[in-house]
């Protein structure tokens, strides 16, 4: 099995452990800085307009929401309206018929 970086003569294996210790390096800075400082302002600040977008967009669904079941609510009550008109008009015109034959 050949060893990455051989056929170009080269030893990839140091700069590779020196990334390494870069990444623990950075990670052990900045784990250091949160205990010693906590979170940044930025992060902070953007946490809490994510907050407040969420928020603002379930306000909006929920005025969505209601507005359409509101409109609903108007076209099945137009509807139901339309049903008994025609069912009572249906009604008058028979008792007519009927009230016409026997008078």
């Amino acid at each position: 099995m050949r060893e990455p970086g051989r056929s170009i003569s080269r030893d990839i294996a140091r700069g590779e452990a020196v990334e390494h210790e870069l990444v623990a390096f950075v990670s052990r800075q900045h784990d250091r800085r949160v205990v010693d400082e906590g979170e940044r302002p930025a992060e902070a600040s953007w946490m809490e307009s994510e907050r407040r977008h969420d928020v603002g967009r379930r306000e909006a669904m929920r005025a969505a929401w209601a507005e359409y079941h509101r409109g609903q609510a108007g076209r099945h009550r137009a509807v139901l309206e339309s049903l008994i008109d025609r069912h009572e008009a249906e009604v008058e015109r028979l008792q007519a018929t009927d009230e016409r034959r026997t008078g």
